[in-house]
């Protein structure tokens, strides 16, 4: 132990010092040596001799800093082809839901329920709840624009932190209707409709009507996800993983209405719902189109250098890759990333290095036309002019 030999040492003898004393002599509290055991201390070499001095570091920051250099991602993408790159995403795909999971669940019986329907002017609107799982309900709004011609294209719209799903289909905490676009997230899921887009839009696990009762008692507002995250981590599994798991439920509901095309869903979000956006995108292929807001960086610029709400994490992904190493599993299907240039918490260096990343793996897949970003003048919000362009055109 620690260098310190306990030979000749008796049972007895071990059994009759006091917990300090023992302690002490096997080195697990810094103290002077005791003299009967001089000799065996003296006469164990000192493994560290010669090499290099240890650098001094108290600082937490400092020490992930450095930390985080010392790490070698085994999933890089290298491939070289179009065939080794599909080789790298059957590889990496089911890494990656190792690593978000566990694995996944198996899949129950949906049993989907309209609770209750609205018609507005340019679109009826439906608020939907289905199983994700044993024991899980999502609850989600139907968003079908007068215009629509079945059977056509639909976004799944997931929200950011903030009041939930109804922050972007328009409803005030009062439950009145908002005249006009507004917060962060702007609405996006109204804005699909605008377009004549339909639009799943869920309300993911631990925002709104899905949050414990501490935070519903905290403000409207307030989310459960430091508990429920944490409680997934102990069971070997991530709040991305549960969402993205509703993400994939959502795609079996959509494709149970005849209303909507199922070679045309696609997926957007702002903040975490672009996380749940990426991550769904990485390890669902039904999804046609992602388009993240507010997300796509590179770890060391976002959620390695920036704290965040603990459901942005999933331990050890680092050792798989950087987040613009993953889009890989997203190509060759059409990627959008949009970020603003103030963004305090998804830093447009990192944005920016992400996207140029996926650029050239998009290349490999021989997909360069498929991926596109727009960098704004804002700070971390929705902004939907380039990006509402590219789903028109690739969905």
């Amino acid at each position: 132990m620690n260098g310190i030999s306990l030979k000749g040492t008796t049972e007895r003898d071990k059994k009759n010092m006091n917990r300090r004393t023992f302690l002490e002599v096997t080195g697990l509290v810094a103290a002077g040596a005791i003299s009967e055991f001089q000799p065996a201390i003296a006469a164990t070499p000192d493994k560290n001799a010669g090499t290099r001095k240890p650098t001094r570091v108290l600082d937490s920051e400092e020490y992930t800093r450095l930390r985080i250099q010392t790490v070698k991602p085994s999933m890089t993408f290298k491939a070289q082809s179009p065939a080794q790159a599909r080789d790298w995403q059957k590889r990496t795909r089911k890494k990656l839901i190792e690593q978000l999971m566990g694995q996944f669940p198996e899949k129950i019986d949906l049993a989907p329920e309209t609770v209750e329907r609205r018609e507005f002017d340019r679109y009826t609107r439906e608020k939907i709840l289905f199983q994700s799982r044993d024991n899980l309900t999502v609850k989600a709004y139907f968003l079908l624009p007068k215009s629509f011609r079945a059977p056509g294209r639909c976004m799944i719209c997931l929200p950011g932190h903030g009041r939930g799903v109804d922050d972007i289909v328009g409803i005030e905490e009062n439950g009145a209707m908002r005249s006009a676009y507004s917060g962060y997230q702007k609405d996006f899921a109204l804005q699909c409709t605008d377009r004549g887009i339909a639009a799943l839009a869920i309300e993911q696990l631990a925002f709104g009507e899905r949050r414990d009762e501490r935070a519903r008692k905290a403000g409207a507002e307030k989310s459960s996800c430091d508990q429920a995250t944490t409680v997934a981590f102990m069971l070997g599994e991530t709040m991305i993983g549960w969402r993205v798991w509703d993400v994939i439920r959502a795609i079996d509901y959509l494709e149970t209405r005849k209303e909507i095309d199922p070679r045309r869903i696609g997926a957007m979000g702002i903040s975490g719902g672009g996380t749940a956006t990426f991550w769904s995108a990485c390890v669902e292929p039904r999804i046609k189109v992602a388009y993240v807001s507010g997300y796509f960086c590179r770890f060391d610029h976002c959620i390695l250098a920036v704290p965040h709400c603990v459901d942005n994490y999933i331990p050890g992904i680092y050792r798989l890759g950087d987040m613009p190493e993953f889009s890989g599993l997203i190509a060759p299907r059409p990627l959008f990333a949009e970020s603003g240039t103030k963004d305090n918490i998804f830093l447009i260096d990192g944005v920016k290095a992400a996207v140029a990343r996926a650029r050239e793996i998009y290349k490999v897949f021989k997909a360069d036309d498929r991926i596109d970003a727009e960098f704004f003048e804002g700070e971390h919000q929705f902004h939907g002019i380039g990006g509402f362009q590219f789903v028109e055109k690739r969905l």
